[in-house]
């Protein structure tokens, strides 16, 4: 054990410091009802804020901002009026889409396009010509519409314009596709997926909570936490759409993530606070003492979370930043719910809070519920070297798939098969043979296509004779294979600046080429120096590095951050160190799986049906990251307070380890299962992005909380026996300055420890004692 240092006479003492804790607690105690009425009218108030906020989410944040091919795309739009198309119309005529009839029809749906409010621009096959806009067939033509504003703005307009122009029109059928409709699409079934979770994740919960209780009373306590944590974050997100985008799908995660780690850790609390009521009388004592105990490891782990998640503001991508401001508000909203309002609950309820036991006569005593992780814990401590190789090898056996990871950005694929958006991109890829949301823009902003056209000219034929390129074309004209085939004709005007121009090139090869070609252009000398790549391809690229170039950042943050607060929680230098290779072990595990399934392609059909890309969403990994290893220190917390409970009292380092196990592994259990029933409704999306995100992050939980906290933490934690509580003079002396250490001795009193178990089941006694454990979870 660490040197236990009092502190100084110049060193406020630990009471005095953390006495605004335990006055807060005590005062809801005391006056509960004052509590409960201050609670449900600021419950009311956050969710009356929060009402109409989902119609506010932003629709789009996948692409990095401030890279070469975010300005390349805003100079493109600004100098050229020439953006990608929002908005892509696959106008389908029964029929030759060239017949005088279907002409028409054509012309008169691009007026009708180009008339309607939030349109800039609209092009099709019978206005421009462009044999490109004509399928093979000659029975399909394309209608391209670029909107006004920004991809939030021109979602909105996608909403209410798309539906106009695909309306049931006589003679042809018409159907749309583009970014913008994507993003109007996953806007609107995420909504509907935010109602069904509602709908299905709350009650789901109750049942596990309602299980692992067996009182109704006490499972609707972590419930009422939950929900006023998530109508809080939701009434926060609206106060952060006044300062920036926040993501459409914040709203999924917060509801997912938040209510499931709300619950957690109303979960702990009640759990600590029925294991109080069976050594003391006083209702009331032992709900401080819970919160002391409990309440600690809830600070500590809020704490961790909001610190993870903090980091996520460092990537220059608004989807995670939306998700990091959406995270921090859950966890700080959970946690206030947990240490003010869950006491005046407990104070209201006290013994009632068994009431309703619906499953007493299937119970036979309180050891019945620690049984199996009473064997699981004694198997391994008894034989921790093997325990820790198993559970290393079966980890990196499940990790081993990440090491051909790729990634990608979201687009049309994330939505099902049938959603419309999805199903138009895919006739267009095989009815066209053109790559319309491949093509790459090369801007020059210093080359003027009048004035130095022989420059353009030899420019652009160098670029057409690059591999993997198909077809340039610019001011000057149409090039194949480092010559010209086409002169300027019209169609060259909408390459033209005032002295500036830019090039589209279409690519000759697959997805598989798209890095390369983006690196070969931007390698090859340009006029003036001054080239500029953008297009999809180049902002997935350029999304890739910014955040792949963030990551050793946000990854040494979020490592310091956890070794320090584990530091200062146990007194341990050795104990932090273990819980970051574990927690890197346990996420590479998630992150295999989710290779396997969602790259791959594995179990499609067991997980509902989706889309294979052959790539992860670039962002998604990063999130799971901070996320699942914030959650994992959750356990961590828990489990450690307990060993260090029992090391403390009697000071034999593997009884410690097996009480710990063995009483804290059914509600770690619990605790993992309702996170992971929370994330049911993500892991069922028809959205991709969100089922990767709901599964990822459920298996993470689940691993950590088995054979992580089951079994690879207690066998090390014996190998490495009593140097875990091992730290440095100087860092022991500076714990002990700060309070921290004579708070962990005062915090859990000697009189709430109840008996420890001993490691060696050699009589009938001890095997009872062992089997109960110390502070054995309440089974009714």
């Amino acid at each position: 054990m660490p040197e236990r240092t009092q502190p100084s006479a110049g060193v406020p003492s630990a009471r005095a410091r953390t006495q605004w804790s335990e006055v807060c607690v005590r005062r809801a105690v005391a006056r509960p009802w004052p509590v409960m009425v201050a609670a449900a009218l600021i419950g009311l108030l956050c969710a009356l804020a929060a009402v109409g906020g989902t119609t506010s989410f932003s629709s789009g944040g996948y692409i990095a901002s401030g890279t070469e091919a975010a300005r390349a795309e805003s100079e493109l739009a600004r100098r050229f009026d020439a953006p990608v198309p929002d908005v892509v119309l696959l106008v389908r005529f029964p029929g030759r889409a060239t017949d005088a009839g279907a002409a028409a029809l054509g012309r008169e749906l691009t007026r009708e396009a180009a008339s309607r409010p939030g349109v800039r621009e609209v092009l099709s096959y019978w206005t421009t010509g462009q044999q490109r806009l004509l399928s093979g067939d000659h029975r399909s033509a394309l209608v391209t519409l670029d909107l006004r504003g920004d991809e939030n703005e021109a979602a909105r307009t996608a909403a209410t314009l798309v539906p106009h122009l695909t309306r049931h029109r006589p003679g042809v059928q018409v159907s749309a596709t583009g970014t913008a409709w994507v993003m109007a699409q996953a806007t609107a079934l995420s909504r509907t997926e935010l109602i069904r979770a509602e709908l299905v994740g709350a009650p789901l919960t109750g049942l596990v909570l309602l299980f692992a209780f067996g009182s109704v009373t006490a499972a609707l306590l972590p419930v009422l936490v939950g929900a006023l944590a998530v109508a809080g974050t939701f009434a926060a997100l609206r106060f952060a759409m006044l300062f920036m985008p926040v993501s459409v799908f914040a709203a999924n995660v917060t509801t997912a993530l938040g209510f499931g780690l709300a619950v957690d850790y109303a979960l702990f609390v009640v759990t600590r606070y029925r294991e109080e009521r069976r050594v003391r009388a006083d209702p009331a004592e032992c709900v401080v003492v819970a919160l002391r105990t409990v309440g600690r490891c809830v600070r500590y782990s809020a704490a961790t979370v909001v610190l993870c998640l903090t980091t996520l503001l460092l990537f220059p991508v608004g989807f995670l930043r939306s998700l990091s401001v959406a995270g921090v508000s859950v966890v700080v909203c959970a946690a206030l719910a947990t240490v003010l309002v869950l006491p005046a609950l407990l104070a209201l309820l006290g013994d009632r809070l068994v009431a309703g036991d619906l499953f007493a006569r299937l119970r036979r005593g309180p050891e019945e519920g620690a049984a199996l992780w009473t064997r699981i814990a004694r198997t391994a401590t008894a034989r921790p070297l093997p325990a820790v190789l198993g559970a290393v090898v079966l980890l990196s056996a499940l990790g081993l798939p990440f090491a051909h990871v790729r990634f990608g950005a979201t687009d049309e694929r994330v939505l099902p098969p049938s959603v419309e958006s999805h199903a138009t991109a895919r006739r267009i890829e095989a009815q066209f043979d053109m790559p319309w949301n491949r093509t790459l823009a090369v801007v020059l902003p210093r080359v003027d296509a009048l004035e130095q056209a022989d420059r353009l000219d030899a420019y652009a034929a160098r670029v057409s004779a690059l591999g993997g390129v198909r077809e340039v074309a610019t001011g000057t004209g149409v090039y194949r294979k480092g010559h010209q085939v086409e002169p300027a004709g019209p169609d060259s005007l909408p390459f033209v600046a005032e002295g500036a121009s830019w090039l589209a090139v279409l690519p000759a090869r697959g997805p598989d080429d798209d890095r390369g070609l983006v690196e070969r252009l931007r390698a090859l000398p340009a006029p003036d120096g001054g080239a500029r790549v953008t297009g999809r391809p180049a902002r997935v690229l350029d999304t890739q590095d910014a955040v792949l170039g963030t990551l050793p950042l946000a990854g040494s943050l979020i490592v310091a951050s956890v070794l320090s607060l584990l530091f200062l929680f146990t007194g341990s230098v050795l104990v932090p160190l273990k819980a970051v290779l574990t927690g890197v072990v346990s996420l590479g595990a998630s992150f295999g799986a989710m290779v396997f399934v969602f790259q791959d392609g594995h179990l499609r059909r067991l997980l509902g049906d989706f889309t294979v890309t052959g790539e992860l969403e670039t962002s998604v990994p990063v999130l799971m990251f901070a996320v699942a290893f914030a959650l994992s220190v959750d356990y961590e917390l828990f489990l450690m307070s307990r060993v260090e409970e029992g090391y403390r009292r009697h000071g034999d380092h593997r009884a410690a380890v097996l009480g710990a196990v063995t009483s804290t592994g059914r509600v770690i259990t619990a605790a993992a299962a309702v996170v992971a029933v929370a994330l049911v409704p993500l892991a069922g999306s028809g959205i991709t992005l969100l089922k990767l995100m709901g599964c990822g992050l459920a298996l993470a939980v689940l691993v950590d909380a088995t054979v992580v906290r089951g079994v690879l933490v207690p066998a090390l934690m014996v190998l490495t026996g009593a140097a875990n509580w091992w730290a440095p003079r100087g860092l022991t002396r500076l714990r002990a300055r700060l309070g921290l250490d004579a708070w962990h001795r005062t915090a859990t009193p000697e009189a709430s420890l109840p008996p420890q178990p001993s490691p060696h089941p050699g009589t009938p006694e001890r095997a009872d004692t062992a089997a109960r454990g110390p502070s054995a979870p309440p089974t009714r």
